[in-house]
């Protein structure tokens, strides 16, 4: 009766049952794996002082941006140089841009600083002349997927759509900072940016989209079991048939 079983039909259809539930199940296991991770940095976090409450540290000392140093305040002492804005950033449910300008630090190296935000339409204030020493959060460079980034291209000149190194390699003659800081105290006219936290620390959306995608992948491991079970029982029933006599095929 289970004949049909050997068949070259049954070969292709039991080859990939067994090839598909081991990857949906092993899907599974690392998406909730993600999860996993994301709750234990979270609550790892909530367990550390606030970085933004430890005590400031020279810039150089917090470099590369991490999970550690994200947020932590630092210092850097140069000059103002070039300015630019980063437009479509919100503040309190309110439209407007950064004001990034240039630190040629006393290192020779270049920092992006946003000294606070700008409401629309409000004219921008010049940065402060001579030297400066600056304190702020330390950020890491933006991606595309940060959010407010503007899309690349189609920006006036003086604007930009990304705080980044790899967006002012051509815009900067210096060696620029692969990080950025904003500042605690927002220079006159402009508003104080806060720190974000890094990326991946936290139980936001993309968190539970982790544990969602769990779900489906051993749903879909449930769903090819069941498929071959059901394929197997019309199968036999339409063998017990044929055993029979009652198909007339």
């Amino acid at each position: 009766m289970y004949r049909f079983l050997l068949t070259p039909r049954w070969w292709g259809i039991n080859i990939f049952v067994v090839l598909a539930i081991p990857f949906c199940v092993f899907m599974g296991s690392w998406q909730l794996g993600k999860f996993e991770d994301r709750v234990d940095t979270h609550q790892e976090a909530q367990q550390k002082p606030d970085p933004g409450e430890q005590k400031a540290a020279p810039l150089d000392e917090l470099l590369p941006v991490d999970s550690e140093t994200s947020g932590r305040q630092a210092m850097a002492t140069g000059q103002y140089g070039r300015q630019f804005l980063v437009p479509d950033r919100q503040l309190d449910e309110k439209r407007g841009a950064y004001v990034l300008t240039m630190l040629k630090t006393d290192g020779g190296r270049t920092l992006p600083v946003v000294r606070g935000w700008l409401a629309e339409g409000d004219r921008v204030p010049a940065a402060p002349a001579g030297p400066v020493t600056v304190t702020g959060a330390l950020q890491a460079s933006e991606t595309s997927g940060t959010d407010g980034v503007h899309a690349a291209g189609g920006l006036p000149n003086g604007q930009l759509g990304m705080i980044s190194a790899a967006s002012l390699v051509n815009l900067v003659p210096d060696d620029v900072y692969d990080a950025w800081v904003t500042l605690s105290d927002a220079d006159s006219g402009l508003k104080p940016v806060p720190a974000t936290a890094p990326a991946g620390s936290g139980l936001d959306l993309k968190a539970f989209q982790n544990l969602g995608y769990t779900g489906e992948w051993f749903v879909f491991a449930g769903f090819v079991l069941f498929m071959w079970f059901r394929l197997l029982r019309r199968e036999t029933e339409a063998a017990r048939d044929v055993a029979l006599g009652l198909d007339p095929a």
